[in-house]
């Protein structure tokens, strides 16, 4: 039987972030084919991730720069090893490559890191993005795991876009793979008249969250309430720091909620969701939720990214806290302009997020670069000229560091030992 080996960032909490329940699409699609999965991640178990032992994926806890690895690999020998974004590429891609050289390494994005970065870098300095701000080093290790691995998935158009024309990385080295949602009949949801209040929701360990939640609280909600004094906002976000409880102003209307137990009734009884952010990368899954279940939004440009199906969106497009502002005013009070956006985005979701549409094209082209893996390999140089550098000074550094780390266990146990002896 088949193995795949999922290096995870963190584990996956679906009901945290977008990332998270992308990760489980990405691991359906395998059980679906009948393979045996093992989840493996360095990070901490939380009490928000998502038991996979339910799903029969083996979980397992690796540690960084430590030769264990090399002996779990050796029994595991899997075919297929995915990546949870770059950095974990650049932590363990090489010890793959040296114990289990015909395994196809799969490198899963979730979104460009550096390109999210870089808007955050230009956002902070109050200007638009430059070429220095692309060009950045988290650039050049992202871009260089993506040559160094086989294929990489890819979440928006938009970023295979900037990677293919832009940076010139290879298109038989991409491959888009958006969410996918499984087509369902809408039915059940409270209609115009039974909804009230905004709601805005994320992760508030995103940067991008955080800073919308800010300007919401700063500029833009006291402009809303201004024209709409009884609504109220709705905060809702897994791991909220005391920086945002304290934003909690029951007063004027401004309400965080912390984490919803069920993101989707939370949104599913708003009137509108707010998502104003001024910078991020990839696709947001929160547009997904609200599409789902027929919410109306207004954000930015950059927040529907990726997502604008035919030059038509799922709710208003606006940059200035006085544009969001009047947007969300404008789409709580018109029903006919909210019903209207309501269906654009159960349109959108049905033409460029169904399952049905992605899944078997995904399935196809990592199959495809399997079989065909060393004609593949030979015709991608560059990846092969940076695994060999990369890889080396990864190596050297994180032998170093399991040396250093076993040589100070040695003299805290001999201390120890001399402390019992006298």
């Amino acid at each position: 039987m088949a193995v795949l080996l999922v290096v995870g960032y963190v584990w996956p909490e679906p009901n945290s972030s977008a990332a998270g329940s992308r990760m489980l699409s990405l691991l359906s699609m395998f059980r679906e084919q009948d393979w045996t999965i093992i989840f493996a991640s360095p990070a901490e178990k939380s009490p928000h991730r998502f038991d996979l032992s339910q799903w029969h994926i083996a979980e397992e806890q690796i540690q960084l720069n430590d030769s264990s690895f090399d002996e779990q690999l050796k029994e595991w020998q899997p075919d297929i090893v995915m990546f949870d974004r770059f950095m974990l590429e650049e932590q363990f891609g090489w010890r793959v490559e040296q114990q289990c050289p015909n395994a196809l390494r799969l490198l899963d994005t979730e979104d460009l890191h550096f390109l999210r970065l870089a808007r955050q870098h230009a956002f902070k300095a109050g200007r638009a993005v430059t070429l220095q701000d692309l060009h950045s080093e988290q650039a050049q290790r992202e871009i260089a795991a993506i040559y160094r691995s086989d294929l990489t998935l890819i979440i928006s158009e938009a970023e295979i876009q900037l990677l293919t024309e832009h940076f010139k990385v290879p298109a038989e080295l991409l491959c888009y793979s958006p969410f996918w949602l499984e087509t369902k009949a809408i039915e059940d949801l409270p209609r115009f008249e039974q909804r009230q209040h905004f709601v805005s929701i994320g992760n508030f360990r995103h940067e991008p969250n955080w800073q919308a939640v800010l300007w919401l609280k700063q500029q833009i909600w006291p402009l809303i309430r201004k024209q709409l004094p009884k609504a109220e906002l709705h905060i809702y976000g897994a791991y909220p720091p005391p920086k945002a409880t304290q934003l909690h102003q029951p007063k004027e209307g401004f309400l965080v909620k912390g984490c919803a137990e069920n993101a989707a009734e939370v949104v599913k009884h708003a009137r509108v969701l707010l998502a104003p952010l001024p910078f991020g990368a990839g696709l947001k899954g929160k547009f997904i939720d609200a599409m789902a279940q027929g919410t109306p939004n207004v954000t930015t440009a950059v927040g529907a990214e990726g997502m604008v199906h035919q030059g038509q969106w799922a709710g208003l497009l606006a940059e200035t806290a006085q544009e969001i502002a009047d947007a969300a005013v404008l789409l709580y009070q018109d029903e006919q302009l909210w019903q209207h956006k309501q269906q654009q985005g159960f349109v959108i979701l049905a033409e460029r997020f169904a399952s049905h549409q992605h899944q078997p094209c995904v399935w196809q082209q990592v199959m495809d670069v399997q079989q065909q893996l060393s004609q593949h390999r030979l015709t991608n140089f560059t990846g092969a000229m940076l695994r060999h550098h990369q890889h080396r000074s990864t190596q050297f550094m994180a032998q170093w560091i399991e040396a250093k780390t076993k040589l100070a266990e040695l003299k805290q146990s001999s201390a120890t030992q001399e402390t019992k002896d006298e």
